[in-house]
């Protein structure tokens, strides 16, 4: 299940940015002012900030963003009609669980739900492999590297088409 993130969740969203596998696959930056983030979302449409509960225990967060729109122009000058995903699951005892497949389908069937969006993108660290790995499980497509700020990235894209053929439905 995913849930609006809520200021209440702010102290577990702090703790998990700090954990070494969120670091790892997040790179070094410092984390995110979750409060502001959380109160600057509400209401809006076009940042969402989800928690991802199993049996009513918070075990990740998706950020569900439309790039063309989002504030600090992260993504740069990009089509509209798109929308962005990061996702990560809190504790490294929940990794390996299949929690990240459910997260993103469900992060999925919430981003092509509105008919105008034809794609979604991700931009996982280059030297994520295991992330790039699973992206590309799901169906997404390699769109090749790109520079965000200090980090080395590889963009995947994942096209309605593909996802309304089964690409990340099994």
């Amino acid at each position: 299940m995913l849930r609006p993130a809520t200021v209440d969740d702010v102290p577990l969203l702090t703790h998990w940015d700090q954990q070494p596998h969120v670091i790892a696959a997040t790179g070094d930056d410092p984390g995110a002012d979750w409060s502001a983030e959380i109160a600057e979302a509400e209401g809006d449409d076009v940042v969402q900030h989800l928690i991802a509960e199993e049996a009513g225990r918070p075990i990740g967060v998706v950020q569900i963003i439309d790039p063309a729109r989002e504030r600090t122009h992260y993504w740069g000058e990009c089509e509209p009609d798109l929308r962005a995903i990061d996702i990560w699951i809190g504790e490294a005892a929940d990794l390996g669980r299949g929690h990240g497949t459910t997260m993103m389908r469900l992060a999925l069937d919430r981003c092509f739900a509105p008919g105008e969006v034809r794609a979604v993108v991700i931009d996982p660290l280059a030297s994520n492999t295991g992330a790039r790995r699973f992206y590309a499980r799901l169906g997404f497509a390699e769109v090749g590297p790109r520079r965000f700020g200090t980090d080395d990235c590889v963009v995947y894209r994942l096209d309605r088409s593909t996802w309304e053929a089964g690409g990340t439905r099994t």
